[in-house]
């Protein structure tokens, strides 16, 4: 071993110790910021284990360090069609924590419930390592979604205790609220989340797809740590809506949830792909329609064309693009194959340059997309 440029054994054994040590001293502690403590004597974001990045959402109280690239749970059992049995998953998410993700996402809806108890149960070694996120709103009652919301007081609160049972935790380290609730005032959500703080249930809380005016009113009350919404190369609402700007100014993070177009950007399905009709509502989706697929692979293509003169697949570069777009931002792409979650987090080993990442949006732009995101009915759920 050269020791000029690798650590020894008994050095990388010290090195570990110290690492463990400081989060023995302290279990809540984020363990990349004890690391970063120990390694590098500062809390700045540094590139580790396989090329790992962290970044910081939201501010102030609100912060919150993980790793660049998290790990949505939800394919795991639900929505995705087939999936690996729960052992599978679970070596899947042991695997990322090894790699150094440190940012897992779930939601009672996921299921509903079984994904709550997937990620809890895979997670529960990690306790204090790793920031497991989930979602209410959606109503739950016996154990299936009715379709409505419910962010009342009394129900968020249900759900939350709920929650922290089914994941295992003391407290959530970021409590989204999943889908905006007509029939609940915004500021009165905000208020909920304040109590669940002060009281400990929660440390921190986020929403996903709402307005920005309704982010600014949410944040005045009690500050948000993310706003999650769907963002990639086909679907760019978010720069033109005013969240990403919102974001920037309030100084809120940002997780784009289906980073891959639930998977079409990584070229792996196309208009002969058959859906699980029991558990993928891709077959619902406009965009996921045969025609509309055969239509859409002009941009895929695209980004291969883009990936074969750099060595990255047509998922690295869709990655890529979001990761570049602002250090606030973290996707949170889903998987039930190691090697897919593998290829996504060496997206963090390339380098592009700002002229190229434009030329690609110029080039992706100029293709229309086909089909909505939604259907109808869905689509009443976001944009609040």
């Amino acid at each position: 071993m050269n020791k000029g440029s690798e650590f020894s054994r008994r050095g990388f054994l010290k090195t570990m110790a110290a690492v463990g040590a400081a989060l023995t001293l302290n279990p809540t502690i984020n363990k990349v910021s004890a690391a970063n403590t120990v390694l590098n004597g500062s809390n700045d974001s540094v590139v580790k284990k396989d090329g790992m990045e962290y970044r910081v959402l939201g501010s102030g109280k609100a912060a919150m360090e993980v790793s660049a690239l998290g790990l949505g749970c939800m394919g795991m059992n639900y929505n995705r069609s087939q999936s690996p049995d729960k052992k599978e998953c679970i070596r899947i998410i042991h695997e990322a924590v090894d790699r150094g993700v440190t940012l897992f996402d779930t939601a009672i809806i996921y299921g509903p419930l079984r994904n709550e108890l997937l990620a809890g149960e895979a997670l529960a070694p990690y306790k204090g390592r790793v920031n497991l996120t989930t979602k209410f709103g959606h109503e739950v009652i016996d154990g299936k979604g009715t379709g409505r919301q419910d962010s009342s007081r009394a129900t968020v609160r249900r759900y939350c205790e709920e929650s922290l049972k089914r994941l295992r935790l003391d407290t959530i380290p970021l409590f989204y609220q999943h889908r905006f609730d007509p029939n609940t005032p915004v500021e009165e959500v905000a208020e909920t989340m304040n109590e669940l703080i002060r009281e400990g249930k929660i440390q921190r809380w986020g929403m996903c797809e709402v307005s920005a005016d309704t982010i600014r009113k949410a944040h005045a009350i009690c500050p948000l740590t993310a706003i999650q919404s769907e963002y990639h190369l086909m679907h760019r609402l978010v720069e033109e809506n005013g969240v990403l700007d919102t974001c920037k100014e309030l100084g809120i993070g940002f997780v784009p949830y289906s980073p891959l177009n639930r998977g079409f950007l990584g070229g792996c399905i196309n208009e002969y792909t058959v859906f699980d009709v029991n558990n993928d509502n891709r077959h619902t989706l406009p965009r996921f329609q045969p025609e509309a697929m055969r239509a859409n692979t002009r941009i895929v293509n695209e980004l291969q064309n883009f990936g074969r003169t750099r060595g990255m697949t047509s998922s690295q570069v869709a990655l890529g693009w979001l990761l570049h777009k602002a250090p606030w931002i973290v996707p949170i792409p889903g998987t039930t194959k190691e090697s897919h979650l593998l290829e996504n987090l060496h997206t963090l080993a390339f380098n592009v340059t700002d002229s190229d990442w434009e030329a690609l949006e110029m080039a992706v732009a100029k293709i229309p997309v086909v089909g909505d995101r939604y259907n109808a009915e869905q689509q009443k759920q976001v944009g609040y």
